[in-house]
């Protein structure tokens, strides 16, 4: 699965047979960024999309040392289930 990310669109993204799942963010300043919404049609789901999505949005904050304040729940879960991303969490 190949996961593309778009700074203009603000997310990153892959396509899978026609449809599209979604990671949304917005910067906020001061070296963070809103991980905002994952998305992934009910057709991809429960085979690793939304994981491989957030994992590559959150490598990329980690390069760009940004911190990641997760206003999703799935990235705020993802976070608490892989320690090596811990420090990238941020506060509001």
């Amino acid at each position: 699965m190949e996961i593309q990310h778009s700074p203009e669109q603000q997310k990153f993204f892959t396509e899978i047979d026609g449809a599209e799942a979604t990671l949304r963010y917005a910067p906020l300043g001061e070296g963070k960024v809103d991980f905002q919404s994952t998305f992934v049609p009910p057709a991809l789901r429960g085979q690793g999309v939304a994981e491989a999505i957030v994992e590559r949005g959150l490598q990329w904050a980690e390069d760009e040392n940004l911190r990641v304040v997760p206003s999703c729940w799935y990235v705020d879960a993802f976070l608490r289930r892989h320690p090596r991303f811990q420090a990238l969490r941020a506060e509001p």
